[in-house]
């Protein structure tokens, strides 16, 4: 019996050997493909001619974040990769925008970080919604900024959703912002967690909120039993359907031996789920990361407000039923001190985090990270430009407002 076993294993490797020079070229083959083709797109994406724009908010703000909703499904953008020549041999990708909410010493600011060849479109779209505010051209604020573990400390780190991606976080319309006609002081924003905190910084200390979006295409394979039959699909879509589809069985009444004996009877909590997962997936949506990052000198940098800070300041989206953020890489993986003794990794860890957000990237090598699917009321609720109902002192807003001459002015 042994000695079967031997020879079979025997017979195995010699076979494995003679298949080595068909398999080798293919291996080799694949893997200078992928690397061709990460140079491309490094390459494309080093070519691009970006620009920074500030939005200067007017004293008052009647819209809802209805009207940002608007504005960033002119951002859904899927030109660019259509062909097989755009994809691997131009490196090209699908536009992506960075919405940016920053604080500078408590001085917060709102900004869009674009291709130039989007200017223009980024402009009209938020005129047309927004016919007070002010949009300039802004030098790159992450410029200035450095690491130097002498003289300055950062925490940055990534959010990820707590349940799957189809759940939606706790948007806008949860809070009842839908409604334009709501007076000032009836309103609960949920962007004020952010805008508390940020404003609440003091000297020498920045906290940068940073939120890049793609537009979500259908990528997924699924195969048939024969190649032609294989069709892309939407993995957003079909794990919404999946999900549902576990709630309804799970509201199956089952009799003896699990038997199930009637219709799905889903509780009120089960059927708002089901509602809420079926409107989800029926909005325009984007490939989404987002990063926090905190900056401080030395003598100014209160870990427990940038680590406390930083990790809460989307804790105002979670939904404790359907979804909600949670922090996740960046610094978060040195929980104790002897996983990093001498801090060499952490600081690596903080230097990767500041070029990561620098560059704003997120979607491709060799600062990937962990992205997921949010449709546009998700991203308007976190990104919106908001009314009377943020008192933070220190937000950037425009002193007056700006209306035509009047008519009957003498020439």
């Amino acid at each position: 019996m042994f000695a079967d076993f031997i020879s079979i294993s025997k017979t195995g490797i010699e076979n494995g050997l003679y298949a080595v020079p068909f398999i080798l070229p293919l291996l080799l083959f694949e893997i200078l493909h992928r690397k061709i083709k990460r140079y491309k797109r490094a390459k494309y994406i080093s070519e691009l001619k970006n620009v920074l724009l500030e939005i200067k908010i007017p004293q008052d703000i009647l819209k809802s974040p209805l009207a940002m909703e608007t504005f960033l499904t002119t951002l859904y953008q899927t030109s660019g990769e259509t062909t097989f020549i755009d994809r691997y041999w131009k490196g090209q990708v699908r536009a992506d925008f960075s919405l940016e909410i920053v604080s500078i010493q408590g001085t917060v600011k709102f900004f869009i970080y674009t291709q130039k060849k989007f200017r223009h479109l980024i402009e009209a779209g938020l005129y047309s919604q927004y016919p007070n505010i002010e949009i300039h051209e802004h030098p790159d604020y992450t410029k200035s900024v450095y690491f130097d573990p002498n003289e300055n400390d950062i925490f940055v780190t990534e959010y990820i959703l707590t349940s799957p991606d189809p759940f939606p976080i706790k948007t806008y319309v949860d809070y009842g912002l839908e409604k334009e006609s709501t007076e000032e002081e009836y309103k609960i924003d949920p962007i004020n967690t952010i805008l508390e905190f940020m404003g609440s910084i003091g000297p020498n200390q920045q906290c940068w909120l940073q939120i890049i979006i793609r537009a979500h295409k259908k990528e997924q394979i699924k195969y048939g039993n024969y190649f032609w039959q294989n069709e892309i699909i939407d993995k957003w879509k079909e794990q919404a359907k999946e999900e549902i589809e576990k709630i309804r069985k799970s509201a199956i009444p089952k009799g003896k031996d699990d038997k199930e004996v009637k219709f799905p009877n889903p509780t009120k909590g089960e059927q708002e789920r089901i509602l809420a997962l079926e409107r989800s997936v029926s909005k325009v949506a984007f490939d989404t990361g987002i990063r926090g990052l905190f900056f401080g000198k030395k003598d100014s940098f209160d870990k427990d407000v940038a680590i406390g800070g930083v990790k809460g300041i989307l804790r105002s989206y979670n939904s404790p039923n359907l979804n909600g953020f949670k922090p996740e890489g960046g610094l978060d993986g040195f929980d104790y001190p002897w996983q990093d003794k001498n801090m060499k990794e952490r600081n690596e860890a903080k230097k990767d985090g500041l070029e990561m957000y620098k560059r704003r990237c997120f979607f491709y090598e060799p600062f990937n990270g962990k992205s997921m699917v949010l449709n546009v009321e998700e991203l308007a609720s976190i990104f919106h430009l908001p009314g009377r109902v943020a008192t933070t002192p220190n937000l950037n807003r425009i002193p007056s407002k700006k209306s035509q001459a009047p008519a009957n002015l003498p020439i």
